[in-house]
Parts: C-alpha cells; sequence; structure tokens
C-alpha cells in the first residue's frame, strides 16, 4: 500500500497547497518522487517523533494540513502524548500515516509491530483510524482524510491479494454471504479467512471494517448476526481495545447476549520467536492451518 499511497500524494500535491509532508527520516525507494513534488513542503525532521508531532501541530494551527509518515509503532506510540495533547485535545487537522500495521515489519520484531496501535488512536478524542483492506483503497482513504477537518490515523500494510471484487471503501463493507456465521475483521489479514478451502468460505457472511471508532452497526449485518446467531472477529491486532471488544460492547447494547461470539486476534508472541508476517499470523490462528481448524469448529 506504501506504493499507493506514494501515489495519491503526488496526485493530491498541486491540488492542495497547504499540504505539507513530515517524514522520521524514513521512506527509502518510495518517497523521493514525493519530496521532488513537495520540495520546501517536504520536511524530514529525523529520527524525533514527539518532536515531529509538535512541530505538525504548530503547522496544522496556523492553517497548513500536515501529514505525517512513520513506521506505525513509531508515528503512533513513540510521540502518543504529543498526539493526545497537541493534536487531539485542539482536535487539528493532523493526518498520520503509519506503515506496516500488525506484523507487517516481520522479522525485525516488537520495536517494528503494532499491535495496539488501532486502539491507542480510535480511543483519543477527535480521532479517525482508517484501514484499508487492498491497495485501491489507499486513494479513497486518502481522499476522505483530505476532507476531514479533524485528526486522522491511516494504517497502511501489504494489501489483500484477492481475485473477487470488493465494494468501494466504506465503513462497513460485505464481502461474501454465508448461511452458517458472521465474520467481521478489519485490515488485508481477513484475506486469510477469504482464502479457505471454498466449502468453508460458503458457509461464512464476511463482513470488513475499515475505519475506527464504529458506533453503529448496519442494519443489513444485524439481521444476518440476529438470524444466524454466530459471530468471529479477526483482527492483526491486539483484542483489547480492537475489534473485538469494540463489536461486543455494540452486539450487547443491541443484541442482548443470545449470541456466540469467538474472536482470532493477535496474542502477541507465544513462541517467543519472531519471523515473517505469515508466520505470525498463523502462530497466532489468523492464518494457516490453526485458522481452518478454528473456523471448522466453530462452525460445527
Amino acid at each position: 500500500m506504501r506504493s499507493e499511497f506514494a501515489e495519491a500524494m503526488l496526485t493530491s500535491a498541486d491540488l492542495h497547497p497547504e499540504m505539507i509532508f513530515l517524514t522520521g527520516d524514513l521512506g527509502y525507494m518510495a518517497l523521493e518522487k514525493v519530496r521532488e513534488r513537495f520540495r520546501e513542503r517536504f520536511i524530514n525532521a529525523g529520527v524525533a517523533e514527539q518532536n515531529m508531532i509538535s512541530i505538525a501541530a504548530g503547522l496544522a494551527h496556523e492553517g497548513l494540513k500536515p501529514w505525517v509518515y512513520s513506521i506505525a509503532p513509531f508515528v503512533t506510540l513513540r510521540p502518543y502524548e504529543q498526539i493526545r495533547n497537541d493534536v487531539c485535545l485542539h482536535n487539528l487537522p493532523v493526518k498520520l500515516i503509519g506503515n506496516g500495521g500488525g506484523y507487517g515489519y516481520g522479522i525485525m520484531s516488537c520495536t517494528h509491530h503494532a499491535l495496539e496501535d488501532i486502539g491507542a488512536m480510535r480511543i483519543l478524542p477527535n480521532m479517525q483510524v482508517y484501514v484499508p483492506f487492498v491497495d485501491s483503497d489507499v486513494g479513497e482513504a486518502v481522499h476522505q482524510m483530505l476532507n476531514d477537518p479533524h485528526p486522522n490515523y491511516l494504517r497502511l500494510n501489504l494489501g489483500a491479494q484477492i481475485s473477487q471484487p470488493v465494494p468501494p471503501f466504506t465503513v462497513w463493507r460485505r464481502l461474501t454471504h454465508g448461511n452458517k456465521s458472521v465474520v467481521i475483521g478489519t485490515g488485508p489479514v481477513v484475506e486469510n479467512a477469504l482464502n479457505l478451502e471454498s466449502a468453508i468460505v460458503e458457509e461464512l457472511d464476511i463482513w470488513i471494517v475499515s475505519r475506527f471508532p464504529i458506533t453503529t452497526i448496519p442494519d443489513e449485518l444485524l439481521e444476518q448476526i440476529s438470524h444466524l446467531r454466530r459471530v468471529i472477529t479477526i483482527e492483526e491486532h491486539y483484542g483489547q481495545c480492537g475489534l473485538r471488544e469494540t463489536l461486543a460492547a455494540l452486539l450487547l447494547e443491541t443484541l442482548g447476549t443470545s449470541i456466540r461470539y469467538h474472536s482470532l486476534f493477535a496474542r502477541g508472541y507465544p513462541s517467543g520467536r519472531y519471523g515473517s508476517q505469515r508466520w505470525h499470523q498463523a502462530e497466532n490462528n489468523l492464518g494457516g492451518e490453526g485458522l481452518k481448524q478454528t473456523m471448522i469448529e466453530f462452525l460445527l
């Protein structure tokens, strides 16, 4: 998704002269053309994320629209106090872009993984979180962020690789129709559920959430949940403060406790080892045989 994001920046640069691009000394082999297009509006703030956020807040206060780019944990967790105090409490239109959400940076280990970012960002005042599913979502997400006068966080990752068409980017999207269980996920990890054996996928009514916080559930989805009485969530993020708890609270308010509810989420590093993003997903039952067996058992 990084290339799609850079292309969206190139498209927007001349149309929005108030845009300022800041990076924390990152973007090699991705942002060179962005730097050339933005010229003096491109700022490399160096390895100083807290300072970078405060600079962005000051620029936004003067009427500019800063876009701040870094690895996901570096742009969300390292400068968290500055995001809260300087940006969100003043409701300034600073746009944060985190590359490599979830286990995206694989073998580079926990310091480069972002398993708390959606939760950490969505609970901040005035903040909207955008989580694209496929590469083509990125341009529309950027467009919506450009027109949003509030703080935003865009979580980038490797886009899902699926053959079926995907509805245009919005908060809720239905990907498949099934008659056994509802699956609700966020981010490209949902690809793993879509790529299970066809006999399993045919029984799954799969939905994806692409923007947080969520405060309502579509009527069509509520009807399916009321009918099937089974819900399973999937996210490359900790369950605490993630989709798991968000959705559970909404369902408790609307439907009560008469449904079967199960969640698949990141549990950190069960083996204490590191590997590729796919390896971490499989270890946490977010992909591979573990995901397959979980789905089969849940459908029984």
